[in-house]
């Protein structure tokens, strides 16, 4: 199976002083998910919690919603030329009575696209199969102050991060800040599907009374991952993209971007960020 990191060469320059030694990266390798025996998508991500991912995926398809609905998750043998196993495809056998969508080529490409569907089809297509509508969950209420601890705690947690410098984050926060899980990947959009399948294989879905924190930008895929999770508070170091912003307003997702410090935009779902100041109009 792939490791998590791998080890290259390099020319280092330093000051002017050049030196040969070697790096460590992040591993990078695909990841074909296969539903019932047939093709669905395909991911680079970094190896490691391959199940999780696969199952999260699912649950932001549409396709999954509690921890019965999987009968089981295996790698597949066979998967190159000589009937090797590369640990690099996975099938999820739904329990009977799931119903799965139908598999066509317009559906492959909306579930690996990065961004989604760019347009008001996106929107509904959330909206309509969400299992969880986060706006009638009991209100989760949270300070700035507690937003604006959680990504030094996530920081702390990336042990991979430290070696490579090259990965993305995601955790899942209680209401009060205590850390519950946190997943890294070479892909964002990856560390949430490894967190919510976590959550999944351990029937801790709707995840309502979560905080959901990524280390990068929060565009409009992510968000979708937060809803159909039944995530109410969405964070983000960086910018959201306008599509998971009107997503948030959609659906009552709170949505903060730009976490930084003290600092931070509340793009979405101001209700649930408990301010002692009035909010000055400008």
């Amino acid at each position: 199976m792939g490791r998590v990191t791998e080890r290259r060469k390099v020319i280092r320059i330093r000051d002017g002083a050049v030196s040969a030694r070697p790096d460590t990266l992040v591993a990078e390798e695909p990841l074909e998910i296969r539903l019932n025996g047939r093709p669905l998508a395909i991911t680079m991500r970094t190896p490691g919690d391959d199940f999780a991912l696969a199952a999260g995926f699912l649950v932001s398809e549409g396709v999954l919603g509690e921890q019965g609905d999987v009968q089981n998750i295996v790698y597949c043998a066979g998967a190159t030329a000589d009937g090797s196993n590369t640990y690099n495809v996975v099938d999820v056998r739904t329990s009977p009575g799931v119903s799965v969508p139908d598999i066509t080529l317009e559906r492959n490409v909306y579930t690996t696209s990065s961004c989604g569907l760019c347009g008001k089809a996106s929107l509904d297509a959330v909206r309509t199969t969400a299992r969880w509508a986060i706006a009638d969950t009991p209100p989760v209420r949270v300070t700035p102050e507690l937003l604006a601890d959680l990504p030094d705690r996530l920081r702390a947690a990336q042990r991979v991060f430290d070696r490579t410098g090259g990965l993305h984050a995601a955790a899942l926060f209680s209401e009060d800040g205590a850390l519950l899980d946190v997943r890294e990947d070479v892909g964002r959009h990856n560390a949430v599907d490894k967190l919510v399948g976590r959550a999944l294989e351990s029937g801790r879905l709707p995840l309502s009374r979560a905080i959901l924190l990524v280390s990068g930008r929060a565009s409009f895929e992510l968000a979708q991952k937060a809803v159909m999770a039944g995530v109410p508070v969405l964070a983000a170091v960086s910018a959201p993209s306008s599509l998971a912003v009107d997503l948030a307003v959609e659906t009552g997702l709170t949505l903060v971007g730009f976490l930084r410090g003290s600092s931070m935009n509340v793009y979405a779902g101001g209700d649930r960020v408990a301010l002692r100041h009035a909010v000055a109009r400008g």
